[in-house]
């Protein structure tokens, strides 16, 4: 964040508690959320209380060493994210200082205070393609023209919102700087000059035209998300899990494999280390589509553990408000915040300081529309504007939020809240992770809301089996209802033995086993099974269920599918998702075709 180019208004420092500055002399003169700076470190706060003679801020860096009676000034305007060509492929902090710039300027490594660098370049020059004409009536959102951000993506030059009216002016294709002269409008009686760099506050939501229903998947390559618990594009969820269960390797391989165009990256609150294996592998992994470095449509908000708690508060708002920007241009963003708990302690530090009085667990009463102000911003939405042919465009904000519940306590206020306000709920289990089962998501206390939204999409890409005529809708069906019988025989089992039970029963421990171990099962280092595609999903899915159903049939005559079916069959089935690649779905018809036999053989 810049400084304002106003007047700026002059207070002192009156108390200071932790991270909290008490200031006098600005009460008057500031809006809630204005950004104040202490002069003597040039130290960033924000005001989060207004009295009739002091106001309250909340400083985003160290206060170590500041003194009663030092200077602040305010600087008239809200925490605000400069949004514009040169966000892809950069790490930010919670404040959006860029942290590549700051250790080229700092080699120790460390982020010092004060510290003002712009978080876009100014000198850098990018290559603008206009698509609008002199004289056109320009509304609020309008694309203006383009430019190529990366090698894999279009940077749409739009019209911020609020304004319209006239092109008088357009540069002509060359390059610029992003805050060089790109266009004019005439707004009433005057024309109005604008560059490429946009500003807009972090607590405010973007406007657009109008939200849609969601209707297509965010296919992750994950399996059992995408046939048991799907997300949609637009849509809100929560991944809760005790240490170990892998909240962190899901959102990475979401990033990593997922059909979004642009993913924002928050580490809130993550050790530094990790943080660093993450921007390792997302320089390192190739995108599936593109075949070029991941970090091309990535953008990273990292506040590690060891960065103050205030900027940690901002950094949630600050990546959905970039998430925002992109999903304006029609692009399918999807946001990941790893973890909210850690965001939702920030709350509970600044509260505590605050002397307010504590809810559940020490956390703050608002704590749920805090949360709740976060996750809506979600959504399926038509933006404002329109192309030079007049074509409206459609984009899509997900957002998925790992949570870190104390000992894997779902009932902790975080998760209860949460879960209250997400459409989907992933609930990774640590003994699925005991048993080296990953993902590691209970498929009994896991939940989406959005299969029915996305019935028709499936349809469209169904694989057509004369032997099973099911859709994916029905395929998930059937896989939960025999992995809710096989939850239900799991005591029986264990008192009366696997092979004391009626037949019909054996059956359904035998395929649930198959299902969970051959499917549900998912390495994210395996070169073959990281991703799975559609076509392989509702493959192997199909082929697992036509076993099940051909069963049943069996068992009426007398025969017992199992014996039918030799090791070497069994083995092959379950390391299908290993040992065959996306593309070479022939195998997977094979295997069916020879299972066809086999069972023909036996009548």
């Amino acid at each position: 964040m810049m400084e304002s180019t106003k007047e700026h208004e002059q207070g002192y420092i009156t108390e200071i508690v932790g991270s909290l500055v008490k200031i006098k002399g600005l009460e008057r003169h500031v809006h809630l959320h204005d950004l104040i700076k202490i002069s003597d470190y040039k130290i960033l706060g924000e005001v989060i209380q207004i009295y009739s003679d002091h106001i309250v801020a909340q400083c985003f860096e160290d206060t170590k060493n500041l003194r009663l009676n030092g200077g602040v000034i305010s600087l008239n305007e809200p925490l605000s994210m400069e949004l514009g060509p040169g966000l892809l492929a950069n790490v930010f902090d919670g404040i959006q200082r860029p942290l590549e710039k700051v250790f080229q300027r700092f080699t120790s490594g460390r982020l010092e205070r004060g510290i003002e660098i712009e978080p876009l370049s100014r000198s850098k020059k990018w290559h603008f393609k206009p698509i609008r004409k002199l004289n056109d009536d320009i509304s609020e959102g309008d694309i203006i023209g383009t430019v190529q951000e990366t090698q894999m993506f279009e940077h749409k030059i739009m019209v911020p919102p609020g304004i319209s009216g006239v092109l008088t002016f357009i540069a002509d294709e060359g390059d610029f700087t992003i805050i060089d002269e790109i266009f004019k409008i005439n707004v009433g009686k005057e024309d109005k000059s604008f560059s490429m760099l946009q500003k807009w506050p972090v607590t405010k939501s973007r406007p657009y035209g109008r939200k849609k229903n969601p209707e297509k998947p965010l296919i992750t390559g994950m399996r059992v998300i995408d046939l048991l618990f799907p997300i949609a594009r637009g849509g809100t969820i929560a991944v809760p899990g005790g240490f170990g269960t892998g909240k962190t390797i899901i959102q990475q391989s979401i990033a990593k494999f997922s059909d979004a165009d642009v993913i924002v990256y928050i580490c809130c609150g993550e050790p530094g280390s990790e943080v660093a294996s993450i921007l390792k592998q997302f320089t390192e992994i190739k995108d599936l589509r593109s075949g070029r470095p991941l970090l091309d449509h990535i953008v990273v908000i990292a506040n590690t553990s060891n960065m103050p708690v205030s900027a940690r508060e901002a950094s949630l708002f600050s990546g959905v408000t970039i998430a925002e920007y992109y999903r304006d241009m029609g692009y399918d963003v999807a946001v990941l915040a790893d973890s909210t708990s850690r965001w939702a302690e920030s709350l509970r530090e600044i509260s505590g300081l605050l002397e307010e009085m504590p809810a559940e667990e020490g956390y703050p009463a608002y704590l749920p529309s805090k949360l709740s102000s976060f996750y809506e911003r979600a959504g399926v939405v038509e933006p404002l504007g329109t192309d030079n042919l007049g074509n409206t465009r459609t984009g899509s904000l997900t957002i998925v939020g790992s949570i870190s519940p104390p000992a894997g306590d779902f009932s902790e206020p975080v998760t209860a809240t949460t879960k209250r306000v997400v459409q989907v709920f992933w609930a990774l289990d640590s003994n699925l992770a005991y048993l080296k089962h990953y993902p590691a998501i209970n498929w009994v206390n896991s939940y989406s809301n959005y299969p029915s939204s996305l019935k028709d999409w499936w349809i469209e890409r169904d694989i057509e089996w004369p032997e099973i005529d099911i859709d994916w809708s029905e395929c998930r069906k059937q896989a939960n209802d025999i992995l809710s019988q096989d939850q239900e025989l799991k005591y029986i089992t264990q008192l009366l033995g696997e092979k004391n039970l009626p037949d019909d029963q054996q059956l359904t421990i035998f395929i649930a086993r198959i299902i969970k171990n051959g499917v549900l099962a998912q390495s994210a280092y395996d070169e073959i099974d990281k991703f799975t595609d559609v076509k392989k999903l509702l493959g192997l899915i199909k082929l697992i269920l036509l076993i099940y159903s051909e069963g049943k049939k069996l068992l009426k005559r007398g025969v017992v599918i199992e014996d039918l079916l030799d090791q070497e069959f069994i083995t092959k089935l379950l390391r299908l998702s290993q040992t065959v690649p996306n593309e070479d779905f022939k195998q997977i018809e094979d295997m069916k075709n020879s299972l066809m036999q086999k069972l023909k053989s036996s009548k």
